[in-house]
């Protein structure tokens, strides 16, 4: 255990609630950070701020980048978001560069506040094949942090902790019940529904009901269509 502070990713999603309430549980005072780039939706923020506040975040931040000026994604661009099935190729929800991004903004942070661990719910078993979910990417972003601040090169590495990688979802969604977590509060869905339910057919919402459905508990989630 430590009383050490960590930057937590918190997107409102059930991976990085998860991960997040792992970071508490290793004894770390929470920094929370969402990323609000324009995507497609507002719900999964409104999610990633119930979720701060529920684990006690001594502050969140969301912190405004607009990756739409960029496109090239379903979240980011007018794109329709795939409802088929989740397939092999890396789908157009796949946003360019995100992870990277996302966790180049973390660093900074917590070079800031004088943090070394920085938590990030990545997943490289149940997921949509993003090659910046891979154990590979997380190792090569740890050793940029160490090459490209201050800290690092003075001897104080960062460390990316990404607790969930080698977890399947339902192996998330057992750990999420093992924290004592309402995993109800967290939010999937890349396509909302009308009424503010999931859709229950885009590739996350088909991969977090695959999840509930193996753990063998029950999915709090409202879906627009059965998944």
């Amino acid at each position: 255990m430590t009383d050490s502070v960590a930057i937590a990713l918190i997107s409102g999603g059930l991976d990085s609630m998860v991960s997040a309430a792992r970071a508490r549980e290793d004894g770390h005072r929470l920094l929370a950070l969402s990323i609000d780039y324009n995507q497609r939706h507002q719900v999964e923020l409104a999610a990633a701020r119930r979720i701060a506040q529920k684990l006690g975040a001594e502050r969140h931040v969301v912190l405004p980048l607009d990756l739409r000026a960029f496109g090239g994604s379903a979240l980011t661009a007018e794109i329709d978001v795939p409802k088929a099935g989740v397939g092999d190729d890396i789908p157009v929800t796949y946003v360019p560069a995100r992870n990277t991004i996302f966790l180049s903004l973390a660093l900074g942070w917590a070079e800031a506040a004088g943090a070394r661990d920085i938590y990030i719910g990545v997943n490289a078993l149940d997921y949509s094949g993003y090659p910046d979910c891979r154990p590979e990417f997380i190792a090569g972003f740890e050793k940029l942090a160490e090459l490209a601040t201050k800290a690092g090169v003075e001897g104080e590495p960062f460390h990316i902790r990404a607790p969930l990688q080698d977890m399947t979802k339902a192996d998330i969604v057992r750990e999420g019940l093992r924290l004592g977590l309402d995993l109800g509060m967290s939010w999937s869905c890349y396509d909302p529904a009308p009424g503010g339910v999931h859709c229950g057919l885009c590739d996350s919402c088909r991969l977090r009901a695959k999840g509930f459905e193996e753990a063998g508990v029950p999915d709090p989630t409202g879906y627009a269509a059965a998944p």
